[in-house]
């Protein structure tokens, strides 16, 4: 959780926002002969990220700063190939889009529940230490999910991708598993907890 709370701290909305955009497309590429390689790219992060409306007062040297800061703190890398730029996250910028992901996440409700549920069980070794046990409850509090019982979790909708970054994030992922029940017995307060109906 210090990790975390360091991390929003380093890094403001926008650089984020950029981030993510890589984490999600992977590598953008510019023409190298462009005079205006940065600029060309904070237009096509804008585009691509969809993000036109919330910077269309965004001056583009502001975003183009930002991405010089990336490079030289080594989160993304500028390359030159074939009379193209690309630009990608490096491992260590992997890392921070992962954290940041894993900061904003959020499980997308269904319109029509499939009436299922998903149980999270995580059954961690001592070697690994309270703190990751406090860490996984923590966070899936955070987010909502039901606690049945000390490390069991439910929730009523699809959650398998976002578990999954949780556990990678606070390095358990062997020691969790997810359960998909199509009935929980007595489940009238979870249905409650979740304003659920049959």
């Amino acid at each position: 959780m210090k990790e975390m709370k360091d991390m929003k701290i380093r890094y403001g909305e926008i650089t984020k926002d950029v981030l993510l955009v890589f984490a999600t497309a992977g590598v953008f590429t510019i023409a190298a002969t462009s005079p205006y390689f940065l600029i060309n790219l904070t237009r096509a992060i804008i585009r691509d990220g969809g993000y036109n409306k919330k910077y269309r007062n965004l001056k583009e040297k502001v975003l183009a700063r930002s991405l010089t800061g990336l490079n030289k703190n080594k989160i993304i890398i500028f390359k030159e190939s074939e009379g193209k730029f690309s630009v990608k996250l490096t491992e260590k910028g992997k890392k921070v889009a992962r954290e940041i992901l894993f900061d904003n996440m959020e499980v997308e409700k269904q319109k029509i529940w499939d009436k299922k549920w998903r149980i999270i069980i995580f059954d961690i070794p001592e070697r690994k230490g309270r703190q990751a046990r406090n860490a996984m409850r923590w966070k899936l509090q955070k987010m909502g999910f039901f606690q049945l019982q000390k490390s069991v979790w439910v929730f009523p909708y699809p959650c398998e991708k976002e578990v999954q970054l949780i556990s990678e994030v606070f390095k358990i992922n062997p020691f969790v598993n997810i359960v998909t029940a199509e009935k929980i017995y007595n489940d009238n307060n979870l249905m409650e907890h979740f304003r659920l109906s049959v």
